[in-house]
């Protein structure tokens, strides 16, 4: 008897384990923040034209809900205000969402490709990417997210200074 306690004990201790750490994991979940459903030129042309009004540049973050480094870098600028504080001061900032696996049929998918080639092909450098777009909605930049990071996330300094380096300020 003293054997099958110990091993229904166990069981319940593994168990109790395994709730605990899926239910932490549920709740440190990062925000999805990419609208699958809007059509991204019309995203980027919005934008351009708010940018234009405010006298910012737009910064698109190219990605999607299914990435997370792209969830990760969402959450990471959010949740630091120095660098939010730069983004609001200098940016129209956009989530631009593109899915590689051409699953949303053929409208959606001749979308993703005209939004690609508006914004000079950034895929190459994988996901999350950044694309800075003038006021007149050129591209001036485009920033590979590997030179960002640190670890399982972001450096600050490197981030910062991203940004900074393409205020319109800066540029002008």
């Amino acid at each position: 008897m003293t054997k099958m306690k110990t091993t229904l004990t166990y069981i319940l201790l593994v168990l109790t384990t395994v709730f605990s750490t899926l239910t932490a994991d549920a709740q440190t979940a990062l925000k999805k923040v990419y609208n699958e459903d809007i059509n991204p030129i019309e995203q980027i042309d919005q934008a351009v034209a708010k940018a234009k009004y405010e006298g910012k540049f737009v910064i698109c973050q190219v990605g999607g809900n299914w990435c997370p480094w792209c969830l990760r870098f969402a959450d990471f600028i959010t949740n630091d205000t120095t660098i939010s504080n730069v983004i609001n001061q200098n940016f129209v900032y956009i989530h631009v969402n593109y899915n590689p696996r051409k699953s949303g049929g053929a409208e959606k998918e001749a979308l993703a490709k005209a939004m690609l080639q508006r914004l000079n092909n950034p895929a190459r450098f994988g996901f999350p990417v950044f694309v800075v777009l003038d006021d007149d909605g050129q591209v001036i930049h485009i920033q590979d997210s590997s030179f960002l990071e640190q670890g399982q996330g972001y450096n600050q300094a490197k981030v910062l200074r991203f940004f900074k380096n393409w205020t319109p300020k800066a540029v002008k």
